[in-house]
């Protein structure tokens, strides 16, 4: 357990035996500054486990947080549940409120953290969803020349399946971390972690041309922001936001019917990937993934390619 500064031993001494108590939301605010400061943990997660604190507190009520039983806490998953929440939603809820009462402990608030006995949500392994390069290839040719921001739409979408990067990743992309003569560029991942991902021709190519063609038009309303690779129409940093709108609005001129999003070209690299003879391990690294088992979901996806090696290689295939 970690050491109390003096600060917050000072202030839990003059504190009334109840004042803490009383205060979970005051606690709950704190708590953000916490997983910023101190967790320093990726601006998407602190924003995820801050609106499941608002959950939270709304099921909460004018209960105390620190009062609350195991039963009662078992309560607020069947509360989740009602919800019509996605098990993993479900199992983020739970993560978060574990983080926010192991805080509280951290502060002196709690004593005994019933929470730890909380089980966490079961979570079936779904396959992601993947388009063949077939899909792949109508969907990178969606933006024609009859769309004003074709040469940027076009450079995003084939930007995302060359290097397999998320929806936030690619809009944090800066001009001097994007190195076309070296064929590759700079990523910044979750938990501010940096990884060197390359870049293939197609890739290369698209953004040559609206670095050319586009790109100088859209920066002028605002050149102070001009740092940023991909820009929105009033030349500021695109949101991640208009990057699912983008993508689904050129699925649906493609034809590829499916409920498509930017993972979805990023689930589609990790598995073309594989199938063409890629190592797992290389895989991971260009994911961006700490964990070597959230990669492994690609080997439940080409199965055609597992059968094929145990064809070639195994004595009695």
């Amino acid at each position: 357990m970690r050491k109390l500064k003096k600060g917050q031993l000072r202030r839990l001494a003059k504190a009334k035996p109840d004042s803490n108590k009383n205060n979970t939301r005051r606690w709950a605010e704190s708590f953000t500054d916490y997983l910023r400061s101190e967790c320093h943990l990726a601006e998407n997660t602190v924003i995820a486990y801050t609106r499941d604190m608002r959950r939270f507190l709304e099921w909460l009520g004018d209960r105390k947080a620190v009062e609350l039983t195991i039963t009662e806490l078992s309560d607020f998953v069947g509360f989740l549940s009602d919800q019509t929440l996605a098990p993993t939603s479900i199992s983020r809820h739970v993560i978060s409120v574990k983080m926010f009462f192991r805080y509280l402990q951290l502060e002196g608030v709690l004593v005994d953290n019933l929470v730890e006995l909380l089980g966490s949500q079961k979570i079936w392994q779904r396959v992601p969803l993947v388009l063949s390069t077939t899909e792949i290839d109508r969907l990178l040719k969606a933006p024609r020349s009859v769309e004003v921001y074709h040469f940027r739409d076009r450079a995003i979408l084939e930007t995302m399946y060359a290097t397999g990067c998320r929806a936030s990743e690619l809009t944090g992309l800066r001009l001097r971390e994007l190195h076309l003569d070296e064929r590759y560029c700079k990523v910044h991942g979750k938990g501010a972690k940096q990884r060197m991902v390359p870049l293939g021709d197609g890739a290369i190519d698209t953004i040559q041309k609206y670095l050319d063609r586009l790109r100088p038009r859209m920066a002028q309303p605002r050149p102070s922001e001009t740092d940023w690779l991909f820009l929105s129409r009033s030349g500021r940093q695109m949101r991640r936001e208009a990057i699912w709108e983008l993508v689904r609005k050129y699925a649906l001129i493609a034809g590829v019917a499916m409920d498509i999003s930017p993972h979805t070209l990023r689930h589609s690299f990790a598995t073309h990937l594989l199938a063409g003879g890629a190592d797992l391990r290389q895989v991971q690294e260009l994911l961006g993934h700490a964990s070597i088992a959230t990669t492994q979901i690609y080997t439940h996806v080409d199965q055609s390619r597992l059968k094929k090696v145990h064809k070639q290689f195994h004595p009695r295939a």
